[in-house]
């Protein structure tokens, strides 16, 4: 018998096919004590196995390159971290074993990181991650992760570890569903980087049975159980017509009449660079400079490996528009040179433009490496900081800028509330607005943005966000400037439309995403999109404004 259930769907695409459940977790290793003389035995035992886990988890960075090198890297890093061992080693001093000792000073930790107003809830999926992989070397038994299979299959999990999601081979594994993430965690960027149809926040997701016949729509969100034929069909059919859209839809992005909105794609790094070329991106819109930070978390990478990498990606787009964001640091991405250790709520704290201006050299070291790396070239670079507050945030950022003798446009992110509801004052002191509407949703709800629980304050058709993202833009608008978006919303074609119509004047996402985005603006005049946003704004949830802008844009 046919079902419906619904989650949040992160990634575009249709996928049937039977469901594989991803390898059981580690089992907690018994608490069994060793005597004295076995200690340092137990200590190298402990230290060559955190050894092996970073080093897989590095090649697997890799091999896979983009987004996903930079989270495995910080997955190895997590495994090598200095007081983790220390605690290990005191465990196995006091007569434990080597493989107790590093499932009990993880699971120490890991509550000092749930204590931490959960906002490293993202990093405690990691961590268990890490955890697992290391007991399951001591224990000598298979690592959990992807299931082996020679048919293809949907893979579904409590969550994915971005050690497992990062090397998922598209020909067998045609989608994934997990129960937990939102749409922003690992899980959902990694999806969309690897183009596999993908829903997340899926209560109860793990109580599909193996082998179990499903339907996973990851624009709708809908997970059909045992879909009939007719719904097989059907589905299949609205794939096609996407499909058969996407390949009739080239060049920019631009309205139905001709209003145009370049379409730009989010990088980590040059690694991105070819996937955003070959789906058409004008430019980047956000290049997430911190992915070269996170290789050394104890020292800044030099100026000449930051003018390399950046002139690599300057280069890919000689006519186009790159907009480089400066090291965003802190919270989730903490550096030890940068960020303080005991904060008690980072993504609070000293994050951001914040490190940068307490720490004004590693600041002076990256705008003199981007001075640099954009000398003859003609590309149209342009620079933003990321977490500004207010006007005075914005102004020492621009004064930065000149400082270093940067011949390029400055900007700042809207993350912050407050930046939005000032967007006027600030534009007094910068070019342009880039919206982080992933941060600028979770400090306006109080919702990490790691935490299926309240994926649905997450959600970028929440209507207060819209009315934020409308005030940034008007106030850009007024002041004869633009405001673009960056977040994961650009990444919906509907959304894309919507955000066109608030005045938005460029949309910048994953490099998968924006086949389908161009392909939607086409459809819709400039008039549309903007009564679409006017119904969307008018409701008083998510889900209504998705169902308000879709019903003025399909014209019913």
């Amino acid at each position: 018998m046919e079902t419906t259930l619904r989650g949040v769907g992160v990634s575009h695409g249709v996928a049937i096919g039977e469901v594989r459940h991803m390898g059981t977790a580690v089992l907690e290793p018994p608490a069994r004590e060793i005597a004295a003389e076995e200690a340092e035995r137990e200590k190298g035992r402990a230290r060559k196995a955190v050894e092996a886990v970073a080093a897989d988890l590095t090649a697997r960075g890799n091999l896979a390159g983009g987004e996903a090198q930079a989270v495995l890297e910080a997955q190895a890093m997590m495994a090598q971290d200095p007081e983790l061992m220390a605690d290990v080693e005191r465990r196995i001093a006091g007569n434990s074993t080597a493989e107790r000792a590093v499932y009990d000073a993880f699971a120490a930790y890991r509550e000092l990181l749930a204590a931490a107003g959960e906002y490293l809830a993202g990093r405690v999926a990691d961590l268990d991650d890490v955890r697992n992989r290391i007991v399951a070397r001591l224990l000598g038994v298979p690592m959990p992760g992807v299931p082996d299979s020679d048919e293809p299959y949907v893979l579904v999990a409590r969550d994915l570890a971005p050690a497992d999601t990062a090397l998922l081979d598209p020909a067998l594994v045609l989608g994934f569903v997990t129960e937990e993430g939102g749409p922003t965690s690992h899980s959902a960027i990694l999806a969309r980087a690897l183009g596999v149809p993908a829903v997340v926040a899926l209560p109860g997701a793990g109580e599909l049975a193996e082998g179990t016949l499903i339907a996973v729509d990851g624009s709708t969100g809908e997970i059909f159980v045992n879909p009939s034929e007719e719904k097989k069909g059907q589905l299949e059919a609205a794939a096609a017509a996407r499909r058969a859209a996407l390949s009739a839809s080239t060049g920019p992005g631009v309205t139905a009449d001709g209003h145009t909105v370049p379409l730009l794609a989010n990088i980590g790094g040059p690694a991105d660079v070819p996937a955003a070329v070959e789906a058409g991106a004008e430019g980047v819109g956000l290049f997430r400079t911190e992915f070269l930070f996170l290789d050394d978390s104890e020292n800044a990478p030099s100026e000449e490996k930051q003018v390399a990498a950046y002139r690599q990606v300057l280069e890919a787009f000689p006519e186009g528009r790159v907009v480089v964001r400066v090291l965003d640091a802190g919270a989730d991405k903490p550096l030890d040179f940068l960020t303080p250790a005991d904060e008690p709520n980072p993504a609070l704290g000293v994050r951001g433009l914040r490190s940068l201006l307490d720490h004004p050299e590693v600041l002076r070291t990256q705008l003199a490496a981007l001075v640099k790396a954009s000398e003859g070239l003609s590309v149209h670079l342009e620079v933003m900081a990321p977490m500004v507050a207010d006007r005075a945030d914005a102004k020492a950022f621009a004064d930065a800028c000149r400082e270093a003798g940067l011949h390029a446009k400055f900007g700042a992110m809207v993350e912050i509330p407050s930046a939005a509801l000032r967007a006027r004052s600030i534009l007094q002191e910068v070019e342009f607005l880039s919206l982080g509407t992933n941060d600028l949703a979770q400090y306006t709800f109080a919702a990490d943005r790691q935490v299926g629980a309240v994926s649905r304050l997450q959600d970028p058709w929440q209507p207060a966000l819209l009315d934020l993202v409308a005030l940034s833009a008007e106030a850009a608008k007024a002041e004869g400037k633009s405001c673009g978006v960056c977040g994961e919303a650009a990444s919906d074609p509907l959304l894309a439309s919507v955000l066109t119509g608030l005045g938005v004047t460029s949309l910048s996402m994953g490099a998968a995403s924006i086949p389908y985005v161009r392909a939607a603006l086409a459809k819709f005049t400039l008039a549309q999109c903007e009564r679409a946003a006017a119904a969307a704004r008018a409701t008083d949830s998510a889900e209504e404004a998705r169902r308000a802008a879709q019903a003025v844009l399909s014209g019913e």
